[in-house]
């Protein structure tokens, strides 16, 4: 794959749910692409299509119409197992309820997706407490996700999608739960770690403080990805080192 290939490009995607006796069109005729290293955000009312966009692009949910291709290998119809397989190894999702697993402790909700992966324990130990020091967790480490802020564990979180490598990263309202101090935290780490890793990060949010930190914004109304402000950047204010 060469190094301009986009992660993700979706084509003309339609999405339609039947909804009683009719049918509502969630999404209609959406197309992006999203190169190495970029952090999108997705930007519109509840209803406007941001969740069917992030389900389509996660695998989760399949397009009626238009073609997806990630890393330039076309997804669309994939079966289950394939599709299944691909969430696995390629792509990490950051959810707004954190969505760990209460009875584990954070090293061992981070270091899930690699055991999943069939990783073996040594390259999984090494990745995980590699993690926890990005994240600054290595102190919390034997701790369960109960005994945690809500911006630690909203960094369980973060590391868990990133310790894998993915090429792409879902994050759905990654920080509607969080004070501003803490939100302007977790967008930092997450900013630095996908360009560190080259992974494209897609974000659905109502949140400025999140938004104005993307590399680009799309915003969205009624299933259709806005014309009138196609691909806007945003100039990111500085990280401290």
């Amino acid at each position: 794959m060469s190094e301009h290939t986009p992660v993700i490009s979706l084509q003309g995607m339609s999405k339609a749910y039947n909804m009683g006796e009719g049918r509502v069109q969630a999404l209609s005729d959406a197309s992006l692409a999203l190169p190495p290293g970029e952090m999108l955000a997705l930007t519109g009312p509840s209803g406007s299509g941001k969740s069917t966009l992030l389900n389509i692009a996660g695998l989760i949910d399949t397009p009626d119409t238009g073609r997806y291709l990630l890393d330039g290998e076309d997804v669309s119809q994939l079966d289950e197992t394939c599709r299944t397989l691909l969430r696995r190894n390629a792509i990490g999702f950051i959810f707004q309820g954190f969505n760990l697993v209460p009875v584990m402790s954070v090293a061992d909700n981070i270091d899930y997706p690699l055991f999943l992966a069939g990783i073996n324990a040594g390259e999984r130990k090494r990745r995980v407490a590699e993690m926890l020091e990005k994240v600054g967790l290595r102190e919390q480490a034997q701790r369960r996700p109960d005994a945690l802020s809500g911006g630690q564990r909203q960094r369980v979180a973060v590391a868990r999608a990133l310790v894998k490598w993915p090429r792409l990263v879902i994050a759905d309202e990654p920080t509607a739960n969080l004070d501003s101090h803490t939100a302007d935290q977790v967008i930092t780490l997450i900013r630095e770690l996908c360009h560190a890793e080259g992974a494209a990060c897609l974000v659905a949010t109502h949140d400025d403080r999140l938004s104005t930190r993307c590399d680009r914004v799309l915003a969205m109304r009624d299933g259709y990805i806005l014309p009138d402000a196609p691909f806007t950047h945003l100039a990111a204010p500085a990280v401290a080192a």
